[in-house]
């Protein structure tokens, strides 16, 4: 292969990765129906007994898709105490979707340990065999997703988000405007 014809095909094959890997996030055209949490059993969640989104109504969610080796997620941490303590008495709610990415991560144990060590008060659902993240359509962890208070998926934000960042921003300010509707 002559090296004009092995550039073109390698810059091809860059942009064709690029492009499969493109990632769409922030607000939804068109508002999707959440579907019900998977786990319905109690061994699958913690910090709450199951929880459904029917009995949620009326609340503004953010489901939080992490799992405890991500550093991406966990560093995602302290700007999700701080929005959740900023919303305590909004109709505001957290719901961990732990989903994960190696065997000793499937352990109800570890998941308890890690959450004691990252103080994490909000209900965390077990997603171990990947249901909820799949019935989702989720690609990457930590992925926020925003529920308005109809059940309806508004919005999606990907990765490792800090306070006073521009996605933290935008994701506190559809939050309010959820919570105004």
């Amino acid at each position: 292969m002559n090296r004009i014809t092995r550039t073109s095909l390698l810059l091809l094959l860059s942009l064709n990765l690029a492009l499969s890997f493109s990632v769409s996030a922030g607000k939804l055209e068109t508002p999707l129906p959440a579907p019900e949490f998977s786990q319905t059993d109690a061994d699958s969640w913690l910090n709450s007994s199951p929880l459904s989104l029917r009995e949620l109504r009326g609340k503004v969610i953010m489901l939080d898709f992490w799992t405890f080796d991500c550093w991406n997620c966990y560093r995602s941490f302290p700007w999700m105490r701080q929005l959740e303590q900023a919303l305590a008495d909004e109709a505001f709610t957290v719901i961990g979707i732990h989903t994960p990415e190696f065997a000793h991560e499937r352990v109800r144990a570890n998941v308890e340990a890690k959450i004691d060590e990252f103080e994490l008060h909000h209900p965390v659902m077990m997603d171990n065999q990947f249901i909820y993240w799949q019935m989702m359509g989720n690609k990457y962890w930590p992925t926020f997703y925003l529920i308005d208070k109809r059940g309806k998926v508004r919005s999606i934000y990907i990765g490792e988000t800090h306070a006073g960042t521009k996605q933290a921003r935008v994701i506190e300010g559809h939050i309010r405007e959820l919570l105004r509707e």
